[in-house]
């Protein structure tokens, strides 16, 4: 089986594979949750824990998902039933490949709405739409919200740009969108970086919050806050990364790889961080302001510097193509099933998808305005979407490729596939058959208030 390709085609060479599973974990994520969360944490410690979480469980767990993507060589239902059946275990592990594909289709129903708010950025900051008074920009925000027709004309030129992409292929789509996308992406964001260190509170305030630890800011919720966002932001349990593992040439190393892309993708978080809190702090704003910190703060400080309308565009056509980046791998898992299992062509895959996502994401529109009273479990449904994939959907995918990685694949076959020297494989073994499902499972004791 290691040796079989996919139907779907392969990557190019092992850098291609890199972009586009860095692309796959580098998005909204990273620029514009990863900010906001922080500080709604408390900065640096809620940093540590992130980072603990990334290196304790999130690599680990990668490693596996890739692996099994690779060993398969299906989108991840069809991959999961195949090697549950290769193991002699349940034949219903592929459960755990359809609540992965649900789970991305789910975020990118909403990931492509906040894509939206950045597209229509884009144009307000090209023609000076940003200003220094706070209520303006607020007012400026609030009437896109509110509007219905916005955010759904944006959001919806937004999955049409994703499922132009998909329908092309692996190589000549995915690939080509991200030789493109990911080195603009960083180019652009050390940019801003460069602006922000122009503010006067780059190391005082900006670095200091980012770093700087006061774990009393921490409770379990923070914890969980920081694990699902580990899972987030690295796209894990969620299919893409076994997708895209699918596609990988049997001669690359795995293990490698993965390092390389978690340590890009945690880079560009912390970079995003020395980018937007010097700006936030330097124009005397609130680091916790929520989702709408990216959209209501930084506009403030790009409407009151000096070249600021620029850098405004630049930041948010950067939120653009972060966006873009993870959107084509939150689809290709139910388009690689479409075409297994359907024997749809890609082009229909990827419009049958897609336009199943859409109809979700106008619903998710309409909860900032027309439906914003309906709630539930207290939450609107873009809040319900959010809380259900990132702090549930997430780890318990990510605990259960653990546990599937590291108690019911014969080792023989995942020993093929890593191809480890044996103390490392041992380290890796440790970590994704008990360090990480113990840990997932315990931070959900606690929020349950049972530990």
């Amino acid at each position: 089986m290691a040796n079989t390709k996919s139907i779907h085609g392969e990557w190019s060479s092992r850098f291609a594979y890199i972009l586009a599973a860095t692309g796959s974990a580098v998005g909204l994520g990273n620029i514009w949750k990863f900010p906001y969360i922080t500080g709604e944490n408390g900065g640096g410690a809620f940093v540590l824990v992130y980072l603990g979480c990334v290196l304790a469980i999130g690599i680990p767990i990668m490693i596996a998902e890739t692996m099994m993507g690779r060993r398969g060589r299906q989108s991840p239902i069809n991959t999961l039933s195949t090697l549950s059946i290769e193991a002699g275990a349940d034949k219903n592990w592929h459960y755990l490949g359809w609540m992965g594909v649900i789970a991305g289709m789910l975020i990118l129903s909403y990931y492509s709405v906040i894509a939206g708010w950045a597209s229509a950025y884009v144009i307000k900051a090209f023609f000076g739409g940003f200003s220094s008074d706070a209520l303006e920009v607020k007012a400026v925000f609030d009437e896109l919200i509110a509007s219905p027709k916005q955010l759904v004309f944006w959001h919806t030129a937004f999955m049409i740009v994703t499922m132009s992409v998909v329908m092309r292929g692996v190589n000549g789509g995915l690939e080509k969108a991200v030789r493109f996308l990911m080195p603009t992406l960083f180019v652009l964001l050390m940019l801003l970086v460069a602006y922000a260190m122009t503010t006067g509170e780059f190391y005082f305030k900006g670095i200091s919050f980012l770093f700087d630890p006061d774990f009393s800011e921490i409770d379990g919720d923070a914890v969980l806050t920081a694990m699902g966002h580990a899972f987030f932001t690295l796209g894990l349990g969620m299919g893409a990364i076994m997708v895209y593992g699918s596609y990988l040439p049997s001669d690359v190393s795995i293990a490698k790889t993965t390092l390389y892309i978690a340590g890009a993708d945690t880079i560009v978080a912390l970079l995003a961080g020395m980018a937007i809190f010097p700006l936030v702090f330097a124009n005397g704003l609130e680091p916790g302001s929520g989702p709408g910190l990216i959209f209501q703060t930084l506009p403030i400080a790009f409407g009151s510097m000096m070249g600021g309308w620029l850098f405004g565009v630049l930041f948010f056509v950067l939120l653009v193509l972060a966006a873009l980046t993870s959107s084509i791998s939150l689809i290709e898992p139910a388009v690689a099933w479409l075409v297994e299992n359907k024997g749809f062509s890609r082009v229909k895959a990827s419009i049958v998808s897609g336009c199943g996502t859409w109809l979700l994401g106008i619903c998710v529109a309409f909860s900032f305005n027309i439906w914003s009273d309906i709630k539930l479990f207290d939450k609107t449904i873009f809040d319900l979407l959010d809380y259900l994939t990132a702090n549930l959907m997430l780890p318990i995918g990510g605990f259960c490729i653990a546990v599937f990685a590291g108690w019911i694949m014969k080792q023989k076959h995942v020993e093929d596939e890593l191809s480890l020297p044996e103390e490392q494989f041992k380290i890796w073994k440790i970590l994704v058959s008990y360090v990480a499902p113990i840990s997932v499972f315990l931070v959900f004791l606690h929020v349950l208030g049972i530990f």
